[in-house]
């Protein structure tokens, strides 16, 4: 077999691989994704909602988690102040 043809050949074995992953673990990918996001954002309600007015955790076990948190606060503020409606829920 040549170089040409193996080169061919592993071209379409990759392209069946991308396709099996397109039909196959995409969506399951994609729900992963969304699980975590809502994991991560449910893990700083509980440790972070005196923020918001939320008092959820004394503020010592807070405090010992801000390090972790900072670098996603703004984002998580902004996203849990935003308003919402019904498409929202939907998507």
């Amino acid at each position: 077999m040549s170089e040409g043809e193996e080169r061919v050949r592993r071209s379409l074995w990759d392209s069946f691989k991308s396709v099996l992953y397109g039909m196959a673990g995409h969506d399951m990918a994609r729900f992963a994704l969304k699980t975590r996001g809502s994991m991560e954002h449910l893990f700083i309600l509980i440790t972070m909602g005196d923020l918001l007015g939320v008092p959820i955790l004394p503020p010592y076990y807070s405090l010992r988690l801000l390090p972790y948190v900072v670098p996603q606060i703004s984002t998580w503020k902004r996203r849990m102040l935003r308003e919402r409606d019904l498409t929202d829920a939907l998507a």
